[in-house]
This record gives C-alpha cells, sequence and structure tokens, in this order.
C-alpha cells in the first residue's frame, strides 16, 4: 500500500462524516441550502439572528440537528464499544450485546412501559437495566475459575441474555395489545425520533465518560488484543485492566440505547470496517469507529426519513445492512483477523 492510499484511508472516516451530517441536515420536508444550514450553525448558538425564515431556521435547528447530534453521539457510542469488545474478545464477531447489555435494557424499559411509567424513568429503567445485566454476567464470570476467562464471559452473557429474553417475553404476554405492547414493540426496534435536547443532555456525560478510559487506555488495549497470558508476560494486569474495559464499553452501550431503544448490528459491522480502513492499532481504530458509527447510523437515520411515506425503524434497517455483511464475514472470517 502507498503512503497516499493510506492517507487517504485515514482521511476518509472524517470525510463521509462530514458529508453525511450536512447531507442529514439538508435534507427534509423544508428544502435547505449550505448556505442556509451554516448561517443556522454560526448564529443560533450565540443567540444572533439568522435572517432565515421561521420554518427553515425551526427546521434546521429544532428538529435536525438535535436528530443528527443524536445519531452522532449513539453510533459513535455503540462502534466504540463494539471495536472494544472485538479487541477484548479477539473476534470480530462479536458487538455490544455480547454481555447481554441489549437485553438488560430491553427488559428495563419493557418494565417501565407495562407499568406506565414517565419516559424520563423509562430510560433510567433501559439504562441500569443495561449495566445491571454486564454485572450480573461479570459476576458469574468471576465466579467459575478457569483458563480461558473470556469464553467463560461470552457464555455467561447467552445465558444471562436467553433468561432475560424469557422475561421480555412474559412481560410482552401481559401487556395491553393496543397501548403497551405497540410502545414496547417500537422501542425494540430503535428510532431517533422522539430523542430531544434534553435526553442528549443526559446521556452525554455517560458517553464520554465510558469513552475516557478507552482514549487513555489505548495503547494498552493493543496488548490486551495480543491474549491473557501474553499481555500478562508483557505487564499488563488484565484482572484489573479487563473490567475496566469492558465496564467502560458497557456504560457506553447502556447510555446510547437507553434513549434511542436497542439499534442492532453498528457495534458489529463498523469496527470491522474501520479495522479494514485503518488497520488494528486500536489508537487509530478508536478515532475511525467513533466517525464511522456516527456516520453510519445518521445515514441510516437519512434514509428511514426519506425512504418511504412513515419513517423506518433504524433496527429494520441496520438489519437489512448487517445481516448480508455479517454472512460476508463468516464467509471470510478463516483467513484469520489481527
Amino acid at each position: 500500500m502507498t503512503l497516499q492510499a493510506a492517507a487517504c484511508r485515514r482521511v476518509a472516516p472524517g470525510l463521509a462524516l462530514a458529508a453525511v451530517v450536512m447531507l442529514a441536515l439538508l435534507s427534509g420536508k423544508f428544502a435547505a441550502t449550505p448556505g442556509e444550514v451554516l448561517t443556522v450553525l454560526a448564529t443560533k448558538p450565540f443567540g444572533l439572528p439568522s435572517g432565515l425564515d421561521a420554518a427553515t431556521e425551526t427546521a434546521i435547528w429544532q428538529v435536525r440537528l438535535p436528530r443528527v447530534l443524536a445519531g452522532l453521539a449513539v453510533g459513535a457510542a455503540l462502534a466504540a464499544a463494539g471495536a472494544t469488545y472485538q479487541g477484548l474478545f479477539r473476534n470480530p464477531l462479536v458487538s455490544p450485546d455480547i454481555l447481554g447489555v441489549s437485553a438488560g435494557a430491553n427488559l428495563g424499559a419493557a418494565l417501565g412501559v407495562f407499568l406506565s411509567l414517565d419516559v424520563l424513568v423509562i430510560q433510567t429503567l433501559a439504562f441500569l437495566g443495561g449495566l445491571g445485566a454486564v454485572s450480573a454476567v461479570y459476576a458469574v464470570g468471576a465466579a467459575i475459575r478457569t483458563r480461558d476467562p473470556v469464553l467463560v464471559l461470552v457464555l455467561a452473557g447467552v445465558a444471562v441474555g436467553a433468561l432475560l429474553g424469557a422475561a421480555l417475553s412474559l412481560i410482552k404476554i401481559l401487556a395491553d395489545p393496543y397501548n403497551q405492547l405497540p410502545a414496547i414493540t417500537y422501542w425494540l426496534l430503535g428510532s431517533l425520533a422522539s430523542v430531544t435536547r434534553g435526553d442528549l443532555a443526559a446521556v452525554l456525560p455517560a458517553i464520554l465518560i465510558g469513552l475516557a478510559p478507552l482514549v487513555l487506555l489505548r495503547w494498552r488495549m493493543n496488548l490486551m488484543t495480543l491474549g491473557e497470558e501474553e499481555a500478562r508476560a508483557l505487564g499488563v494486569e488484565t484482572r484489573i485492566l479487563r473490567p475496566l474495559l469492558i465496564a467502560s464499553a458497557t456504560l457506553m452501550t447502556a447510555a446510547a440505547v437507553s434513549i434511542t431503544g436497542v439499534i442492532g448490528w453498528v457495534g458489529l459491522i463498523v469496527p470491522h470496517v474501520a479495522r479494514m480502513l485503518v488497520g488494528p492499532d486500536f489508537s487509530r481504530l478508536l478515532p475511525a469507529s467513533l466517525m464511522l458509527g456516527g456516520g453510519f447510523l445518521v445515514g441510516v437515520d437519512l434514509v428511514a426519513r426519506q425512504a418511504a411515506a412513515i419513517e423506518v425503524p433504524l433496527g429494520v434497517l441496520t438489519a437489512a445492512i448487517g445481516a448480508p455483511f455479517f454472512l460476508w464475514l463468516l464467509a471470510t472470517a478463516r483467513r484469520g483477523w489481527s
């Protein structure tokens, strides 16, 4: 690979992100020009008049921008968590769902809907449910002494996820089929439609707190991908570092899905694409995953808004994109992965 090609691959995620964000701000019922978008972004944060008509200004500032920002934050969080999990488990077929965080969030949100609680309480229950599920998985893994703790965590995640899924099915059976069940189903499919600035402000600190250890420990993350024994031989205290990294990735995932519902496949396919672009070095993989993840989810949300007369749930579109990619990944996984 030439130096020019390598440089192009490294800047590609940033360019793609900028293009998708601009397109998302331009598209909608009220058409806007790039100049109008830039004018709103340059004036509204400072309380200055934009000089545009009220409909265009409201569409850009009040409707599209919060949705784009939410897509960037959630997509980046899920992709970064996916890259972390794939590195820790040394497997490109691992996603943030592997330790039961989505199953826990689903159960928490469904319980909130079933009890007819406030939206904020539902989001809090989803957040706590995701964290609780991973805590249970890790407690099971810590209780079982084995030479392969990673395998135990994966199997514990499958078991806890199945148990939480059974509880969710019970709630769906007991829920009111006219009001509660549609709300639960809508949550399970994921959407950015109802996310507000307040929601984003509530979860953004948790996402940043989860991201901070990944950034600060990015060099040690490279050693963790070598395996348990090799990492210890190089001086890495895996018994401390692994739980910390898993907790950070889980915190980001739980915070993201608490406001959007479960959006699958982002944490699986985006880190793999980023790895193909910039390589396995986590110091480059993490920022590439953040940019590609945010851009991917904003792009999918743009399609969801424009593809049909009614808005298509994000989970449907990400599955339509992710499933074929997953099959291709399975077919080529025998070639090896680093």
